[in-house]
């Protein structure tokens, strides 16, 4: 594989980065993963805005990291790697970089940000989005900016393992009764009716798909309310279904042990989910 560091080229065997370095020792990093099909990056202007909002959250100078510039790594990687034809994804990370002495606040001024990427094939979950996927809640114990795009993805990786060994396809998170969002993807829901998703506040991240669902739900007629709901409310829903850059629209059938629904994905999620990937 051939990814991208620092400016440079090179197959991953080659590629090192510094133990001291602050994404390395301190999750002091941000994060963007956009998919691409037959060459095209899918709704990359989101994905590069997104990425500008969490370098400038997190106070990581950004000038570099226009979109331009990171269409143009990305669509290099896409063709050092081969994957100009059919589905693939670009994994993008930009942390504070690298400064001795260790210490918790900011290297020096001028310390030059790690930037790492690369790109891989993708198989869609089509076979899963016939059928729908069951999902499990968790409590949800992440920090309070969920909607900053960062490495520090522990309690993330900590709830889908617990979905993992559960054999559920996703762990959904829940704060004081209130249903947030995935370890990486957002939630949907149809209740009464209309469909709700939690706004997007600091306690989740807005998703780029999460948004292109929106809008096209919105432009079809559905009432549509960006609305908090309970896990009561989720468990009683006639409809729910997760939204991801790898997800595509995924239909949920069942949350813990109770069904969704009559079990089978429903009329307005198999509508939202004929959106085509190469359009969310």
């Amino acid at each position: 594989m051939i990814v991208h560091l620092n400016g440079r080229y090179l197959a991953d065997r080659d590629a090192s980065i510094s133990p001291l370095d602050r994404g390395f020792l301190f999750g002091d990093g941000v994060y963007e993963v956009v998919r691409a099909f037959d060459g095209e990056l899918i709704e990359a202007g989101r994905h590069w805005t997104r990425l500008a909002r969490s370098l400038r959250e997190v106070r990581i100078p950004g000038e570099k990291f226009g979109a331009e510039a990171m269409s143009e790594l990305a669509l290099r990687l896409l063709e050092e790697n081969g994957l100009r034809r059919g589905h693939a994804i670009v994994y993008v990370e930009i942390t504070r970089g690298s400064a001795s002495p260790r210490t918790h606040h900011f290297p020096p001024a001028g310390t030059p940000p790690t930037v790492f990427a690369y790109a891989t094939p993708f198989t869609p979950f089509d076979g899963q989005r016939i059928h729908g996927v069951p999902i499990i809640l968790a409590p949800d114990e992440r920090w309070g900016r969920c909607d900053i795009k960062s490495v520090n993805l522990l309690p993330n990786a900590l709830g889908k393992q617990l979905a993992v060994e559960a054999g559920a396809w996703e762990t959904v998170f829940v704060r004081d009764g209130v249903v947030t969002e995935g370890t990486s993807s957002n939630l949907f829901a149809v209740i009464g009716g209309v469909l709700r998703t939690h706004p997007a506040t600091h306690a989740i991240l807005g998703g780029v798909t999460r948004d292109v669902v929106l809008e096209r739900a919105r432009a079809s007629g559905l009432t549509v309310d960006e609305k908090a709901f309970t896990v009561a409310e989720l468990e009683t829903a006639e409809e729910a279904f997760l939204t991801s850059t790898t997800n595509d629209v995924m239909p949920v059938v069942r949350v813990d042990a109770t069904k969704i629904g009559n079990g089978e994905p429903g009329a307005i999620t198999r509508r939202l989910a004929s959106i085509s990937t190469r359009d969310a």
